[in-house]
């Protein structure tokens, strides 16, 4: 896969599936606009335009002022895993989860849309989960978030197919980066997480990073409107 014709936008790309996308389309030769609350050591050795962004609060006007006039690709990496009971999840996380899932996206993707259409192929990553589809106990609050992501997924493909702007999600099952670490601090935790996947192990941000460079390029030029499970088998195998 070539990039090197490509300027694509990621946010949440200081750490974890961000990071390793963003590390990914460096080696292949995209020009690349970063954007995260803060910038890591792993970020800043990367030498990409880094913009200070957070997604959970209102969008300055100026906070994108350095994108280039046409962008070719937006990957959307934040996320979150809140795992409780539900009746001991206020809602004021119900309410967090959506606006940094969902509400981040809409407010990214409006600020950039024009610059999107402006390349006459362009396409948009976004990261669901599995729980989205896949019930599972004490996942209420991301998997309702994600939910929507997924409504989101396709609406906007539907509507912006006529301008070649391509929308589809990637959704994951748990995934060793540092979101996940409480789920993985301990040998027991790991060994009892991989048992849970049908492929025997944990996922990892390259997983997804292949994945999420995939739709991003040309290659993929045939495939909207999809969630695309990256999950080792565990949305549909037992």
């Amino acid at each position: 896969m070539d990039f090197s014709q490509k300027n694509i936008l990621i946010v949440g790309a200081s750490s974890g599936i961000g990071l390793a996308t963003t590390q990914l389309l460096h080696k292949l030769g995209a020009t690349l606009f970063t954007a995260a609350r803060h910038l890591s050591p792993e970020l800043a050795e990367l030498g990409t335009t880094f913009l200070p962004l957070d997604a959970t609060r209102p969008l300055p006007a100026e906070a994108l002022a350095a994108l280039p006039d046409v962008l070719h690709g937006v990957v959307y990496c934040p996320g979150s895993i809140k795992l409780r009971p539900f009746e001991r999840i206020p809602l004021d996380d119900f309410r967090s989860d959506f606006e940094l899932n969902v509400l981040g996206a809409v407010q990214v993707l409006q600020a950039v849309m024009k610059k999107l259409k402006k390349a006459e192929g362009a396409s948009v990553v976004l990261f669901s989960t599995v729980a989205a589809t896949t019930g599972m106990s004490f996942h209420t609050s991301i998997a309702t978030a994600k939910a929507g992501l997924e409504g989101l997924t396709r609406a906007l493909a539907a509507e912006y197919a006529a301008s070649n702007v391509r929308v589809n999600a990637v959704a994951p099952s748990l995934t060793d980066t540092p979101l996940a670490a409480a789920l993985l601090n301990t040998p027991e935790k790991q060994e009892a997480s991989a048992k849970r996947s049908p492929l025997q192990r944990v996922g990892q941000p390259l997983d997804l990073a292949y994945m999420a460079s995939f739709l991003l390029s040309d290659h993929s030029a045939y495939i909207t409107g999809q969630v695309l499970p990256v999950d080792g088998g565990m949305g549909r195998l037992k």
